[in-house]
């Protein structure tokens, strides 16, 4: 299994984090225990904690703030570490041991994307960037989630991995489409 789908939403999700401004560290996101900083926090933090469950590792990086500091750099070394774990010989034929259990490699890949991408539309939408974000890519996303997301992962941030899914406008993107799916509120 390639590591591209990985690398567009790494992407993807730089070109809303790199029009992040200092000003905007503590807006609201539309998710209610984090501010601008704390989802970056979160953004960069989730990349060390995929890595190290492929490594077989405990996860590292939970309580560093890496908004303080050049998060954009973060970022960027968070995201490669990641796509060189999942590009070692043998990972994607592996099973992997996460804090909520064990699962293959591929599926492992899958969350990180779809963490990935939908706090990339968290901060777009919390910063006032467009939340139209790579439509296909998205659309790829929400397809995913729907077959995988059961309703016993949903429930009130805090108390489950996904909220509970929320109405969408006609006609909304792909990507607030798997948002307003996931438990935003896209309105």
């Amino acid at each position: 299994m390639s590591t591209r789908p990985l690398q567009q939403v790494n992407a993807s999700t730089r070109s809303v984090l790199a029009d992040v401004t200092s000003d905007q560290m503590q807006n609201p996101t539309p998710c209610a225990s984090w501010d601008v900083a704390g989802l970056i926090n979160h953004l960069v933090g989730a990349q060390h904690f995929f890595a190290a469950g492929i490594k077989g590792q405990p996860p590292i990086g939970a309580d560093s703030d890496f908004a303080a500091g050049d998060y954009l750099a973060a970022y960027d070394e968070a995201t490669a570490a990641l796509v060189a774990c999942f590009e070692a010989d043998g990972v994607m034929q592996s099973t992997v041991k996460m804090p909520f259990g064990e699962m293959p490699a591929a599926a492992v890949m899958g969350l990180a994307m779809n963490d990935t991408f939908t706090h990339g539309w968290d901060l777009a939408k919390a910063t006032g960037q467009s939340t139209d974000i790579a439509p296909e890519l998205a659309a790829q996303i929400l397809d995913q989630a729907k077959s995988s997301i059961r309703e016993g992962f949903r429930g009130e941030e805090g108390s489950a991995p996904f909220g509970l899914e929320r109405e969408c406008p006609d006609g909304a993107s792909a990507a607030d489409q798997l948002a307003a799916f996931l438990g935003r509120d896209v309105a």
